[in-house]
């Protein structure tokens, strides 16, 4: 499968116990939405392996899961830092104005003079429930500076998936 086509929606940490459970630490929010998927893919070795997800416990400080195949704590050792995907296709429908952060990555982002900023190089939580862009430079963008911005409704004005673009109310000397 093309690395176009899955999302990245976590990874294994490492082994849990000895009966081959693994931990997993889930870039969904909440975490517990990536169990919606009962197959998986893993990235081993640079390539897209399925795997089938046959339990879960949720723990204190994350998940672990029971995969098809893996039973013993040497084969989940062997999975660490292992990335967790599912075809993009699978991923629900987002809601209006709601986008998922693999579609903002790459956007140009453009303040309210028409000033390039840069590009979405990544999105990150902050804590608190508070997500940021990290906007690097750019062909066309104004420097070279690296910028953080909230992505907050009252700064991120408008997202435009079709011209690649992300509209916010930012001074180019923040």
């Amino acid at each position: 499968m093309d690395n176009q086509d899955i999302t990245v929606l976590g990874k294994v940490t490492t082994a849990f116990g000895i009966k081959g459970w693994v931990k997993v630490y889930s870039y969904t929010d909440p975490m517990t939405n990536i169990l919606e998927y009962k197959s998986w893919l893993l990235r081993i070795n640079g390539q897209w392996k399925p795997v089938k997800v046959v339990g879960s416990k949720l723990q204190t400080k994350g998940l672990a899961v029971a995969l098809e195949g893996v039973n013993d704590r040497d084969q989940a050792l062997a999975l660490r830092q292992v990335e967790i995907g599912v075809p993009t296709s699978d991923l629900p429908e987002p809601d209006e104005d709601e986008y998922y952060w693999f579609q903002l990555e790459g956007l140009k982002v453009v303040n309210t003079q028409g000033v390039v900023l840069g590009q979405v190089e990544e999105l990150f939580d902050s804590g608190g429930g508070n997500q940021v862009l990290k906007v690097g430079p750019c062909e066309g963008s104004i420097d070279k500076a690296q910028r953080l911005i909230p992505y907050a409704e009252a700064i991120v004005l408008e997202v435009d998936l079709e011209s690649s673009e992300i509209q916010v109310d930012w001074e180019a000397d923040f």
